[in-house]
């Protein structure tokens, strides 16, 4: 058994959640070296590092279990925005069985229950990269929803995390259990009275932005570092955070050793011939061959792997699911959607394997 004392620097795990447009994403981009996984595409207008949109879970977990194996030289990665990777999650789920066509087509709550394992699995993955020494910064959309006490009269609107929130798939729950810092941005707004007896009010507000970090009845929020509970909408405001956190360490530098000034004589200058001018061959990647006929999901997945048709067609055959010559058009759309896209991370290492092997013009020997 191991003991320590002390405070441990650890990287961050924050989720920053709020009304569209509030400026989450700008926030997230000030993050130290941040990396967007950009789920809905609001990273256009804004001067950062972004991978592709997925547009599939197994495209989503592929990115982050490569990130898992190089973190390229990255501090934070941000994922924007948790609501839209659990509609990948949505998505999936509905993959795994034919004929449905919405989660509630399941009965009895099951396929949320696949929901919330999918969003388990990817808050995993994340935390293996917050264990690398990454920050990780996951933003969502706020949506207010009636609640109701157990143990008070009456019901009350409150601001939450627009996640599936359910008694069998609480995944707003789970994420800020996961958190260590869930920070609630909103516009600052006063209450007035418009008679005499005060007993009429209405919204008031100057369009200030501001963020609020300990838990109210009228919104979820915490944090672990002692942060004022209300605080502006500004990133300076928690910078000092990141100051004591451990940087990934740098790659080794060669040892500079010292040399002695000594004088040396200087050999006379020599003609150089001049370069031959012809051009030099420039070696191009080749190019995949993604028939058009396929969904958008899996020609994502394959251009971001570097997976031919060919590739898929020799571990589809290798499985005696199809022979090798029939072409991924003619697959049935629920073994692309069940099998091609959501098992894709059970694919992949085989397809890898096989890009290793010789094979006459892609086909098996």
């Amino acid at each position: 058994m191991n003991i320590t004392t002390g405070i441990q620097n650890k990287p961050i795990k924050a989720v920053i959640y709020g009304p569209e447009g509030i400026g989450k994403t700008t926030f997230a981009a000030q993050f130290p070296k941040p990396l967007f996984i950009d789920t809905e595409g609001s990273t256009a207008r804004l001067d950062v590092a972004r991978t592709d949109t997925p547009s599939s879970l197994a495209m989503l977990t592929s990115m982050l279990t490569e990130l898992r194996n190089d973190t390229h030289g990255f501090r934070t990665i941000v994922l924007d925005t948790a609501d839209w990777a659990e509609k990948l999650c949505i998505k999936a789920a509905c993959s795994k069985k034919e004929g449905i066509t919405g989660i509630e087509d399941f009965g009895y709550g099951k396929g949320y229950v696949y929901v919330y394992e999918e969003m388990g699995r990817i808050l995993n993955l994340l935390t293996d990269l917050w264990e690398k020494g990454l920050n990780i910064v996951i933003t969502a959309h706020a949506a207010i929803r009636k609640f109701e006490q157990p143990d008070e009269m009456g019901s009350y609107d409150r601001w939450e995390l627009k996640l599936i929130n359910s008694p069998k798939c609480n995944v707003c729950a789970m994420l800020k259990e996961w958190a260590d810092m869930v920070l609630f941005a909103n516009y600052k707004t006063y209450s007035v009275a418009v008679d005499k007896e005060g007993k009429k009010r209405k919204a008031q507000g100057e369009g200030q932005r501001v963020m609020y970090t300990s838990h109210n009845p009228c919104w979820d929020a915490k944090n672990r570092f002692g942060l004022a509970p209300e605080l502006p909408f500004d990133f300076g405001q928690i910078a000092h955070l990141f100051d004591a956190a451990p940087a990934p360490a740098p790659a080794p530098q060669p040892a500079i050793h010292s040399v002695p000034q000594t004088r040396v004589a200087v050999p006379a200058p020599t003609t150089v011939s001049a370069p031959d001018p012809s051009p030099v061959p420039v070696q191009t990647a080749p190019q995949l061959s993604i028939p058009e006929g396929l969904p958008a999901a899996l020609k994502d997945l394959m251009r971001a792997n570097g997976v031919d048709e060919s590739d898929i067609r020799l571990v589809v055959s290798q499985r005696g699911y199809f022979p090798y010559d029939t072409p991924l058009t003619n697959y049935p759309p629920d073994f692309i959607e069940g099998v091609l896209i959501a098992a894709w991370g059970q694919m992949l290492p085989l397809i890898k394997e096989n890009q290793k092997e010789p094979f006459a013009d892609g086909v098996p020997f």
